[in-house]
Protein backbone atom coordinates (compact mmCIF):
# COMPACT_ATOMS: atom_id res chain seq x y z
CA UNK A 1 0.00 0.00 0.00
CA UNK A 2 2.96 2.10 0.64
CA UNK A 3 4.66 2.02 -3.20
CA UNK A 4 1.24 2.58 -3.93
CA UNK A 5 1.28 5.98 -2.29
CA UNK A 6 4.54 6.39 -3.64
CA UNK A 7 3.61 5.85 -7.25
CA UNK A 8 0.51 8.19 -6.51
CA UNK A 9 2.80 10.70 -5.81
CA UNK A 10 5.36 10.32 -7.96
CA UNK A 11 2.74 10.90 -10.50
CA UNK A 12 1.76 13.88 -9.71
CA UNK A 13 4.89 15.72 -9.28
CA UNK A 14 5.52 14.62 -12.65
CA UNK A 15 2.59 16.28 -13.93
CA UNK A 16 3.09 19.11 -11.81
CA UNK A 17 6.99 19.34 -13.59
CA UNK A 18 5.24 18.58 -16.72
CA UNK A 19 3.35 22.09 -16.51
CA UNK A 20 6.58 23.86 -16.31
CA UNK A 21 8.59 22.25 -19.07
CA UNK A 22 9.84 22.78 -22.71
CA UNK A 23 7.79 20.78 -25.38
CA UNK A 24 9.96 19.08 -28.13
CA UNK A 25 7.67 18.67 -31.23
CA UNK A 26 8.25 15.61 -33.20
CA UNK A 27 8.81 15.65 -36.38
CA UNK A 28 7.62 12.41 -38.39
CA UNK A 29 11.23 12.22 -40.60
CA UNK A 30 12.78 12.58 -37.48
CA UNK A 31 13.95 9.63 -35.86
CA UNK A 32 15.28 10.59 -32.08
CA UNK A 33 18.12 8.02 -31.39
CA UNK A 34 19.70 9.32 -27.66
CA UNK A 35 18.55 12.36 -25.51
CA UNK A 36 20.57 13.77 -23.08
CA UNK A 37 22.73 10.86 -23.28
CA UNK A 38 20.04 8.27 -22.77
CA UNK A 39 18.67 5.92 -25.65
CA UNK A 40 15.05 6.64 -27.03
CA UNK A 41 12.66 3.05 -26.85
CA UNK A 42 10.87 3.53 -29.96
CA UNK A 43 8.18 1.85 -27.58
CA UNK A 44 8.60 4.94 -25.72
CA UNK A 45 7.87 7.59 -28.18
CA UNK A 46 5.25 5.53 -29.86
CA UNK A 47 2.29 7.28 -30.97
CA UNK A 48 3.78 10.68 -29.50
CA UNK A 49 3.66 13.99 -31.03
CA UNK A 50 6.10 15.82 -28.40
CA UNK A 51 8.24 14.72 -25.70
CA UNK A 52 8.49 17.32 -22.62
CA UNK A 53 12.00 18.49 -21.06
CA UNK A 54 13.51 20.17 -18.06
CA UNK A 55 14.32 23.64 -18.60
CA UNK A 56 18.55 24.13 -19.47
CA UNK A 57 20.68 21.92 -21.78
CA UNK A 58 19.51 19.43 -23.96
CA UNK A 59 21.17 17.23 -26.56
CA UNK A 60 19.65 15.14 -28.90
CA UNK A 61 21.24 12.11 -31.31
CA UNK A 62 19.13 12.07 -34.27
CA UNK A 63 18.21 10.87 -37.64
CA UNK A 64 16.47 12.44 -40.96
CA UNK A 65 14.53 9.64 -42.98
CA UNK A 66 12.62 11.57 -45.93
CA UNK A 67 10.07 10.09 -47.71
CA UNK A 68 9.04 12.91 -50.13
CA UNK A 69 6.30 11.33 -52.42
CA UNK A 70 8.49 13.38 -55.96
CA UNK A 71 11.81 12.10 -54.62
CA UNK A 72 13.27 8.43 -53.41
CA UNK A 73 13.70 7.50 -49.96
CA UNK A 74 16.42 9.63 -48.34
CA UNK A 75 18.38 8.48 -44.98
CA UNK A 76 20.93 11.00 -43.26
CA UNK A 77 23.52 9.80 -41.32
CA UNK A 78 23.34 10.74 -37.40
CA UNK A 79 23.29 14.42 -36.40
CA UNK A 80 23.73 16.07 -32.75
CA UNK A 81 22.83 18.85 -31.93
CA UNK A 82 23.02 20.69 -29.08
CA UNK A 83 20.59 23.68 -27.43
CA UNK A 84 19.12 25.29 -24.31
CA UNK A 85 15.93 27.25 -24.23
CA UNK A 86 13.43 28.86 -22.16
CA UNK A 87 10.66 28.57 -24.82
CA UNK A 88 7.52 26.87 -24.36
CA UNK A 89 7.97 24.97 -27.52
CA UNK A 90 10.77 23.83 -29.41
CA UNK A 91 11.39 22.20 -32.65
CA UNK A 92 13.75 20.94 -35.24
CA UNK A 93 13.70 22.57 -38.68
CA UNK A 94 14.41 20.94 -41.64
CA UNK A 95 15.69 22.23 -44.87
CA UNK A 96 14.13 20.98 -47.89
CA UNK A 97 15.48 18.09 -48.63
CA UNK A 98 13.81 17.09 -52.45
CA UNK A 99 16.26 17.03 -55.01
CA UNK A 100 19.56 15.05 -54.45
CA UNK A 101 22.00 18.86 -54.25
CA UNK A 102 19.52 19.53 -51.06
CA UNK A 103 20.74 16.39 -49.48
CA UNK A 104 23.97 16.80 -49.84
CA UNK A 105 23.96 20.27 -48.44
CA UNK A 106 22.34 19.15 -45.53
CA UNK A 107 24.16 16.34 -45.09
CA UNK A 108 27.70 18.23 -45.42
CA UNK A 109 26.71 21.46 -44.12
CA UNK A 110 24.31 20.11 -41.25
CA UNK A 111 21.65 22.85 -42.35
CA UNK A 112 19.00 22.51 -39.91
CA UNK A 113 17.95 24.51 -36.91
CA UNK A 114 16.42 24.87 -33.83
CA UNK A 115 13.30 27.03 -33.55
CA UNK A 116 10.64 28.43 -30.73
CA UNK A 117 7.03 28.67 -30.90
CA UNK A 118 7.25 32.26 -32.87
CA UNK A 119 9.99 30.63 -35.47
CA UNK A 120 12.81 32.34 -33.97
CA UNK A 121 15.79 30.59 -34.41
CA UNK A 122 17.83 29.07 -31.29
CA UNK A 123 21.02 29.32 -30.49
CA UNK A 124 22.47 25.36 -30.99
CA UNK A 125 25.50 23.54 -31.62
CA UNK A 126 25.92 20.74 -34.31
CA UNK A 127 27.91 18.15 -35.04
CA UNK A 128 27.91 14.42 -37.01
CA UNK A 129 28.41 11.10 -35.20
CA UNK A 130 30.21 8.40 -37.07
CA UNK A 131 27.89 5.41 -36.36
CA UNK A 132 27.02 1.95 -38.14
CA UNK A 133 24.85 0.57 -35.73
CA UNK A 134 22.55 2.28 -33.88
CA UNK A 135 22.69 -0.02 -31.03
CA UNK A 136 25.17 1.15 -30.45
CA UNK A 137 23.89 4.77 -30.36
CA UNK A 138 24.31 5.92 -26.20
CA UNK A 139 27.72 4.18 -25.99
CA UNK A 140 28.87 6.14 -29.04
CA UNK A 141 27.12 9.24 -27.29
CA UNK A 142 29.19 8.16 -23.78
CA UNK A 143 32.35 8.38 -25.59
CA UNK A 144 31.30 11.11 -28.67
CA UNK A 145 30.90 13.40 -24.84
CA UNK A 146 34.28 12.80 -22.95
CA UNK A 147 36.37 14.44 -25.45
CA UNK A 148 36.32 18.12 -26.75
CA UNK A 149 33.93 17.91 -29.75
CA UNK A 150 31.67 20.72 -31.18
CA UNK A 151 28.45 19.67 -29.84
CA UNK A 152 29.67 17.73 -26.57
CA UNK A 153 28.18 17.94 -23.67
CA UNK A 154 30.52 16.36 -20.39
CA UNK A 155 27.83 16.55 -18.18
CA UNK A 156 25.72 13.66 -20.10
CA UNK A 157 29.10 11.46 -20.13
CA UNK A 158 29.02 11.00 -16.65
CA UNK A 159 25.55 9.19 -16.55
CA UNK A 160 25.61 5.61 -16.55
CA UNK A 161 23.98 4.46 -19.97
CA UNK A 162 20.12 3.84 -18.41
CA UNK A 163 18.05 2.52 -21.06
CA UNK A 164 14.80 1.84 -18.89
CA UNK A 165 11.92 -0.89 -19.81
CA UNK A 166 8.78 0.11 -21.15
CA UNK A 167 7.49 -3.40 -19.90
CA UNK A 168 5.24 -2.12 -17.29
CA UNK A 169 4.74 -5.73 -16.15
CA UNK A 170 8.83 -5.60 -15.18
CA UNK A 171 8.48 -2.44 -13.78
CA UNK A 172 5.12 -3.25 -11.50
CA UNK A 173 6.57 -6.77 -10.40
CA UNK A 174 5.50 -5.84 -7.06
CA UNK A 175 1.98 -4.49 -7.93
CA UNK A 176 -1.38 -7.39 -8.10
CA UNK A 177 -1.61 -8.55 -11.60
CA UNK A 178 -4.79 -7.43 -11.87
CA UNK A 179 -4.08 -4.07 -11.36
CA UNK A 180 -1.62 -4.28 -14.66
CA UNK A 181 -4.04 -3.34 -16.93
CA UNK A 182 -4.95 0.17 -15.82
CA UNK A 183 -1.62 0.87 -14.41
CA UNK A 184 -0.26 0.55 -17.89
CA UNK A 185 -3.10 2.53 -19.56
CA UNK A 186 -2.63 5.36 -17.06
CA UNK A 187 0.81 5.66 -17.89
CA UNK A 188 0.47 5.41 -21.70
CA UNK A 189 -1.68 8.62 -21.34
CA UNK A 190 1.70 10.56 -20.35
CA UNK A 191 4.38 11.27 -23.10
CA UNK A 192 7.31 9.58 -23.35
CA UNK A 193 10.10 11.73 -21.76
CA UNK A 194 7.56 11.84 -18.50
CA UNK A 195 7.52 7.99 -19.23
CA UNK A 196 10.87 7.87 -19.27
CA UNK A 197 11.57 9.77 -16.00
CA UNK A 198 8.67 7.88 -14.45
CA UNK A 199 10.65 4.85 -15.20
CA UNK A 200 14.04 6.35 -13.38
CA UNK A 201 12.14 6.76 -10.47
CA UNK A 202 10.36 3.53 -10.15
CA UNK A 203 13.96 1.83 -10.04
CA UNK A 204 15.01 3.99 -7.49
CA UNK A 205 12.10 3.20 -5.87
CA UNK A 206 12.18 -0.34 -6.10
CA UNK A 207 16.04 -0.07 -4.43
CA UNK A 208 14.85 1.72 -1.38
Amino acid sequence: MKRIYAVTGLLVLLVSATCQAISLRLDSDIDILVLDGHKMSGSLLKGADSLELDRGQHQLLFRVHDTSANAPPFTSGPMIVTFSADARTVAVRLPALTHPHERIAFEKGLTFTMVDERGNEIASRRDRLALTNSADAEQAMLRYNRTAQAASVPGFALRAPAAPSSEMNVDFAWQEAADLPSLQRWFQRFDAATRLRFLSWMKTLRAS
